[in-house]
Protein backbone atom coordinates (compact mmCIF):
# COMPACT_ATOMS: atom_id res chain seq x y z
CA UNK A 1 0.00 0.00 0.00
CA UNK A 2 1.34 3.50 -0.81
CA UNK A 3 2.54 5.67 2.05
CA UNK A 4 0.92 8.66 2.91
CA UNK A 5 2.39 11.98 1.99
CA UNK A 6 2.86 14.78 5.10
CA UNK A 7 0.80 17.65 3.42
CA UNK A 8 2.05 21.18 3.44
CA UNK A 9 -0.60 24.29 4.78
CA UNK A 10 0.39 26.51 2.20
CA UNK A 11 -2.12 27.69 -0.30
CA UNK A 12 -0.54 27.00 -3.57
CA UNK A 13 -2.86 26.50 -6.11
CA UNK A 14 -2.48 22.90 -8.15
CA UNK A 15 -1.36 22.87 -11.58
CA UNK A 16 -3.29 24.27 -14.83
CA UNK A 17 -4.68 22.27 -17.59
CA UNK A 18 -2.28 20.46 -19.48
CA UNK A 19 0.23 20.16 -17.35
CA UNK A 20 1.06 16.92 -15.10
CA UNK A 21 -0.70 16.82 -11.99
CA UNK A 22 1.92 15.07 -9.56
CA UNK A 23 1.45 12.68 -6.73
CA UNK A 24 4.20 11.12 -4.61
CA UNK A 25 5.97 8.51 -6.93
CA UNK A 26 7.38 6.11 -3.63
CA UNK A 27 5.92 3.78 -1.74
CA UNK A 28 7.20 5.53 1.52
CA UNK A 29 5.46 8.54 3.79
CA UNK A 30 7.61 11.83 3.62
CA UNK A 31 9.30 12.58 6.91
CA UNK A 32 9.25 9.11 8.45
CA UNK A 33 10.40 6.27 6.13
CA UNK A 34 11.90 8.74 3.50
CA UNK A 35 12.53 12.59 2.94
CA UNK A 36 13.54 15.30 0.43
CA UNK A 37 16.85 15.65 0.50
CA UNK A 38 17.27 17.90 -2.57
CA UNK A 39 15.57 20.35 -4.50
CA UNK A 40 15.87 21.41 -7.88
CA UNK A 41 18.63 24.41 -8.12
CA UNK A 42 16.73 27.59 -8.25
CA UNK A 43 20.08 29.88 -8.39
CA UNK A 44 20.51 30.89 -11.73
CA UNK A 45 24.65 31.66 -11.15
CA UNK A 46 27.28 29.46 -9.18
CA UNK A 47 25.27 29.07 -6.51
CA UNK A 48 22.66 26.66 -5.28
CA UNK A 49 19.26 27.37 -3.61
CA UNK A 50 16.05 25.65 -3.18
CA UNK A 51 12.76 26.89 -4.03
CA UNK A 52 12.38 28.34 -0.85
CA UNK A 53 15.59 30.16 -0.89
CA UNK A 54 16.97 27.30 1.70
CA UNK A 55 19.82 25.32 0.75
CA UNK A 56 18.78 21.92 0.46
CA UNK A 57 20.52 21.76 -3.34
CA UNK A 58 23.33 22.09 -5.25
CA UNK A 59 24.93 23.52 -8.21
CA UNK A 60 23.43 22.84 -11.44
CA UNK A 61 21.08 20.11 -9.51
CA UNK A 62 17.84 19.37 -12.22
CA UNK A 63 15.18 17.52 -10.17
CA UNK A 64 13.93 16.45 -6.21
CA UNK A 65 15.62 13.51 -4.61
CA UNK A 66 13.26 11.40 -2.54
CA UNK A 67 15.82 9.65 0.01
CA UNK A 68 15.02 6.19 2.34
CA UNK A 69 16.08 5.97 5.61
CA UNK A 70 18.98 3.20 5.01
CA UNK A 71 20.38 1.15 2.07
CA UNK A 72 18.17 -1.57 4.46
CA UNK A 73 15.10 0.19 3.44
CA UNK A 74 16.68 -0.08 -0.31
CA UNK A 75 17.48 -3.96 0.29
CA UNK A 76 14.06 -4.61 1.48
CA UNK A 77 12.59 -2.78 -1.78
CA UNK A 78 10.28 0.32 -2.02
CA UNK A 79 8.28 0.58 -5.39
CA UNK A 80 8.47 3.54 -7.80
CA UNK A 81 5.61 4.85 -9.33
CA UNK A 82 4.42 7.31 -12.39
CA UNK A 83 4.29 10.91 -10.62
CA UNK A 84 1.12 10.90 -13.25
CA UNK A 85 -0.44 9.13 -16.05
CA UNK A 86 1.09 8.81 -19.08
CA UNK A 87 3.07 6.66 -21.81
CA UNK A 88 6.68 5.64 -21.13
CA UNK A 89 8.93 7.49 -23.38
CA UNK A 90 12.58 5.38 -22.60
CA UNK A 91 13.53 2.58 -19.91
CA UNK A 92 17.22 1.87 -18.97
CA UNK A 93 18.13 -1.03 -16.77
CA UNK A 94 21.35 -3.17 -16.28
CA UNK A 95 23.42 -0.77 -14.36
CA UNK A 96 24.83 -1.96 -11.02
CA UNK A 97 23.26 -0.92 -7.55
CA UNK A 98 26.98 0.84 -6.12
CA UNK A 99 27.81 3.63 -4.16
CA UNK A 100 29.76 5.97 -5.74
CA UNK A 101 32.82 7.10 -3.51
CA UNK A 102 32.83 3.01 -2.22
CA UNK A 103 35.40 0.76 -3.43
CA UNK A 104 34.87 -0.75 -6.76
CA UNK A 105 32.46 2.11 -7.58
CA UNK A 106 31.74 2.12 -11.57
CA UNK A 107 32.29 4.40 -14.13
CA UNK A 108 28.91 6.09 -14.56
CA UNK A 109 30.31 8.92 -17.08
CA UNK A 110 27.02 10.15 -19.40
CA UNK A 111 24.84 7.20 -17.50
CA UNK A 112 25.01 9.45 -14.33
CA UNK A 113 21.05 8.92 -13.75
CA UNK A 114 22.17 5.28 -13.76
CA UNK A 115 18.39 3.14 -14.30
CA UNK A 116 15.74 4.60 -14.91
CA UNK A 117 12.00 5.10 -17.26
CA UNK A 118 11.04 8.29 -19.42
CA UNK A 119 7.21 9.20 -18.99
CA UNK A 120 6.00 11.42 -21.32
CA UNK A 121 2.68 13.27 -20.19
CA UNK A 122 1.88 14.69 -23.57
CA UNK A 123 1.95 18.53 -24.31
CA UNK A 124 5.84 18.71 -23.91
CA UNK A 125 5.68 17.30 -20.49
CA UNK A 126 8.17 14.19 -19.09
CA UNK A 127 8.96 13.06 -15.77
CA UNK A 128 12.00 11.03 -15.82
CA UNK A 129 12.78 8.56 -12.61
CA UNK A 130 16.27 7.98 -11.58
CA UNK A 131 19.06 5.17 -9.67
CA UNK A 132 16.79 2.82 -9.56
CA UNK A 133 17.42 -0.99 -8.80
CA UNK A 134 19.14 -3.45 -11.40
CA UNK A 135 16.74 -5.71 -12.52
CA UNK A 136 13.43 -4.00 -10.75
CA UNK A 137 12.20 -2.64 -13.75
CA UNK A 138 8.89 -3.93 -14.97
CA UNK A 139 7.80 -1.28 -17.75
CA UNK A 140 8.98 -1.44 -21.03
CA UNK A 141 9.05 1.57 -23.87
CA UNK A 142 5.15 2.11 -25.16
CA UNK A 143 3.54 0.91 -22.26
CA UNK A 144 0.90 3.05 -20.95
CA UNK A 145 1.23 3.79 -17.32
CA UNK A 146 -1.35 4.89 -14.21
CA UNK A 147 -0.67 6.02 -10.21
CA UNK A 148 -0.82 2.49 -9.51
CA UNK A 149 1.72 1.16 -12.05
CA UNK A 150 4.77 -0.14 -10.54
CA UNK A 151 7.70 0.88 -12.35
CA UNK A 152 10.59 -0.54 -10.13
CA UNK A 153 12.00 0.17 -6.92
CA UNK A 154 14.61 2.70 -5.27
CA UNK A 155 18.06 1.67 -6.10
CA UNK A 156 21.89 2.45 -6.04
CA UNK A 157 22.59 3.13 -9.80
CA UNK A 158 24.23 5.56 -11.57
CA UNK A 159 25.67 8.66 -9.42
CA UNK A 160 24.43 8.59 -6.25
CA UNK A 161 26.41 7.95 -2.65
CA UNK A 162 22.58 7.04 -0.90
CA UNK A 163 19.73 5.66 -1.95
CA UNK A 164 17.13 7.41 -3.29
CA UNK A 165 14.85 8.77 -6.38
CA UNK A 166 15.71 11.68 -8.52
CA UNK A 167 13.00 13.09 -9.79
CA UNK A 168 13.06 15.24 -12.99
CA UNK A 169 10.34 17.58 -14.54
CA UNK A 170 10.88 18.66 -18.53
CA UNK A 171 8.74 20.62 -20.50
CA UNK A 172 9.82 20.85 -24.06
CA UNK A 173 13.22 19.97 -22.99
CA UNK A 174 13.48 22.51 -19.82
CA UNK A 175 13.77 21.61 -16.34
CA UNK A 176 10.78 22.78 -14.58
CA UNK A 177 10.69 22.35 -10.66
CA UNK A 178 7.58 21.03 -9.60
CA UNK A 179 7.58 23.17 -6.73
CA UNK A 180 7.77 26.09 -8.63
CA UNK A 181 6.65 25.62 -12.02
CA UNK A 182 6.38 29.37 -12.81
CA UNK A 183 9.53 30.64 -10.89
CA UNK A 184 8.34 33.53 -10.12
CA UNK A 185 8.84 34.36 -6.38
CA UNK A 186 12.00 35.73 -5.12
CA UNK A 187 11.96 33.85 -1.88
CA UNK A 188 8.37 32.06 0.24
CA UNK A 189 5.71 29.96 -0.41
CA UNK A 190 4.70 29.50 -4.55
CA UNK A 191 1.70 30.67 -6.01
CA UNK A 192 1.27 27.68 -7.24
CA UNK A 193 2.86 23.84 -7.69
CA UNK A 194 2.06 20.69 -9.88
CA UNK A 195 1.82 18.44 -7.12
CA UNK A 196 -2.08 16.96 -5.84
CA UNK A 197 -0.77 17.77 -2.35
CA UNK A 198 2.29 19.90 -1.99
CA UNK A 199 4.40 18.04 0.25
CA UNK A 200 5.67 20.21 3.37
CA UNK A 201 9.05 21.72 3.09
CA UNK A 202 11.03 20.83 5.28
CA UNK A 203 15.00 22.70 6.31
CA UNK A 204 16.50 19.69 7.46
CA UNK A 205 15.75 16.99 10.26
CA UNK A 206 16.63 14.07 11.51
CA UNK A 207 16.83 10.80 9.56
CA UNK A 208 17.00 8.39 12.57
CA UNK A 209 18.14 8.15 16.10
CA UNK A 210 19.25 4.52 18.33
CA UNK A 211 20.61 3.23 21.15
CA UNK A 212 24.35 1.50 20.86
CA UNK A 213 26.88 -0.13 23.20
CA UNK A 214 29.62 2.47 21.63
CA UNK A 215 29.68 5.06 19.15
CA UNK A 216 28.54 3.36 15.69
CA UNK A 217 30.50 3.14 12.52
CA UNK A 218 28.63 5.73 10.31
CA UNK A 219 28.76 3.06 7.59
CA UNK A 220 26.37 1.29 10.16
CA UNK A 221 24.35 3.95 10.96
CA UNK A 222 23.54 4.39 6.98
CA UNK A 223 22.83 0.80 6.76
CA UNK A 224 20.02 0.94 9.74
CA UNK A 225 21.80 -1.60 11.28
CA UNK A 226 23.48 0.24 14.18
CA UNK A 227 19.95 0.72 16.54
CA UNK A 228 19.84 -1.70 19.44
CA UNK A 229 16.51 -2.42 21.47
CA UNK A 230 18.04 -4.09 24.16
CA UNK A 231 21.40 -4.35 25.36
CA UNK A 232 22.52 -5.78 29.12
CA UNK A 233 22.93 -4.15 31.94
CA UNK A 234 26.43 -4.75 31.82
CA UNK A 235 27.23 -3.79 28.64
CA UNK A 236 30.31 -1.74 28.10
CA UNK A 237 28.60 1.98 27.46
CA UNK A 238 25.04 3.65 26.83
CA UNK A 239 25.23 5.14 23.89
CA UNK A 240 22.52 7.79 21.47
CA UNK A 241 22.80 8.59 18.30
CA UNK A 242 21.16 11.02 15.87
CA UNK A 243 21.60 10.96 11.59
CA UNK A 244 19.97 13.92 10.45
CA UNK A 245 20.24 15.90 6.72
CA UNK A 246 20.49 18.90 6.06
CA UNK A 247 22.47 20.39 8.75
CA UNK A 248 23.33 24.60 8.74
CA UNK A 249 26.31 25.42 11.05
CA UNK A 250 24.95 26.52 14.33
CA UNK A 251 22.38 23.82 14.72
CA UNK A 252 22.28 22.14 17.78
CA UNK A 253 21.29 18.57 18.78
CA UNK A 254 20.29 18.69 22.83
CA UNK A 255 20.63 14.88 23.73
CA UNK A 256 18.83 13.45 26.93
CA UNK A 257 18.65 9.69 28.22
CA UNK A 258 15.99 8.81 31.11
CA UNK A 259 16.09 5.83 32.75
CA UNK A 260 14.22 3.91 35.33
CA UNK A 261 15.40 6.33 37.91
CA UNK A 262 15.52 9.58 35.67
CA UNK A 263 18.20 11.65 34.16
CA UNK A 264 21.33 9.50 32.71
CA UNK A 265 22.18 11.96 30.44
CA UNK A 266 21.92 15.38 29.11
CA UNK A 267 23.85 16.96 26.33
CA UNK A 268 24.17 19.38 23.40
CA UNK A 269 26.41 18.90 19.99
CA UNK A 270 26.31 21.58 18.00
CA UNK A 271 27.68 21.30 13.99
CA UNK A 272 30.16 23.16 12.72
CA UNK A 273 30.10 23.56 9.12
CA UNK A 274 26.77 22.98 6.54
CA UNK A 275 26.28 19.03 6.16
CA UNK A 276 24.25 17.40 3.74
CA UNK A 277 24.16 14.19 6.30
CA UNK A 278 25.90 13.78 9.87
CA UNK A 279 25.62 11.70 12.91
CA UNK A 280 26.50 12.77 16.53
CA UNK A 281 26.50 10.56 19.33
CA UNK A 282 26.52 10.94 23.44
CA UNK A 283 27.10 8.23 25.69
CA UNK A 284 28.34 7.09 29.34
CA UNK A 285 30.50 4.62 30.21
CA UNK A 286 28.37 1.68 32.59
CA UNK A 287 29.10 2.00 36.08
CA UNK A 288 30.12 -0.24 38.35
CA UNK A 289 26.82 -1.93 39.21
CA UNK A 290 25.92 -2.17 35.92
CA UNK A 291 22.87 -0.21 34.48
CA UNK A 292 18.73 -0.72 36.75
CA UNK A 293 16.82 -3.26 34.20
CA UNK A 294 14.05 -1.57 32.58
CA UNK A 295 13.36 1.24 29.73
CA UNK A 296 15.49 3.79 28.81
CA UNK A 297 14.12 6.95 26.66
CA UNK A 298 16.60 8.53 24.44
CA UNK A 299 15.18 12.10 22.88
CA UNK A 300 16.59 14.20 20.48
CA UNK A 301 16.05 17.75 19.85
CA UNK A 302 17.18 19.50 16.87
CA UNK A 303 17.33 23.19 17.08
CA UNK A 304 18.58 26.24 14.49
CA UNK A 305 18.31 29.56 15.65
CA UNK A 306 17.07 28.86 18.96
CA UNK A 307 13.81 27.69 17.21
CA UNK A 308 12.91 23.26 17.39
CA UNK A 309 13.05 21.63 13.61
CA UNK A 310 12.11 18.20 15.03
CA UNK A 311 12.27 16.26 17.62
CA UNK A 312 12.43 11.98 17.72
CA UNK A 313 12.17 9.86 20.80
CA UNK A 314 13.49 5.63 20.57
CA UNK A 315 13.76 3.48 23.92
CA UNK A 316 15.79 0.65 24.94
CA UNK A 317 15.26 -1.85 26.84
CA UNK A 318 17.90 -2.30 29.34
CA UNK A 319 17.84 -6.15 30.12
CA UNK A 320 19.05 -7.92 33.90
Amino acid sequence: MRGALILSLTLATPAVAGEPVLNLPLDCTLGSSCFIQQYTDADSGPGASDYSCGPLSYDGHKGTDIALQSLAAFRAGVDVYPGAPGVVRSVRDGMADHLQGSDGAPDVTDKECGNGVVIDHGDGWETQYCHMKRGSIQVRRGNGVDAQTVLGQVGLSGQTEFPHLHLSVRHDGEIIDPFNPDATFTCGTPERTLWQDTPEYRPGGLIAAGFSDAVPEYAAIKDGTAGAESLPGGAPALVLWAYGYGGHAGDVLKITITGPSGNVLSQEATLDRPLAQYFRAVGRRTPGEGWSAGDYTGTIRLLRDGAEIEQRATVLTITP
